[in-house]
């Protein structure tokens, strides 16, 4: 997964690309665990859609889409709209279905 800063993901919002954004802290145990399904999850895309962000990285962007808590999930289906946001890794499936969502 591509590591993006908060410059990159606002310009990557505001020109509409379709985005999957999984937001974490480094030393958090269940971001973890939800980081290592979406490794599987990507492995069955066929695009690039899904990135991450550290938290302590993209201060304007927790508080503009009021990111309760880590691990999240930002799905961005290419509007300039508040995302869906995902809080319960729940499994493999689960996310490929929430990520394949928003792909174009």
């Amino acid at each position: 997964m591509k590591e993006l800063t908060q410059k990159e993901l606002q310009r990557s919002i505001w020109e509409g690309y379709h985005l999957a954004v999984y937001v974490y802290t480094p030393m958090c145990g269940t971001c973890a665990v939800a980081r290592k399904m979406l490794d599987v999850v990507e492995q069955m895309l066929d695009t690039d859609i899904l990135v991450q962000a550290n938290i302590n990285g993209i201060p304007q962007l927790v508080q503009e889409y009021q990111i309760a808590s880590v691990p999240a999930l930002l799905l961005f289906d290419g509007g300039n709209e508040s995302p869906r946001v995902i809080y319960r890794m729940e499994s493999v499936q689960h996310l490929l279905e929430q990520v394949r969502s928003v792909e174009a």
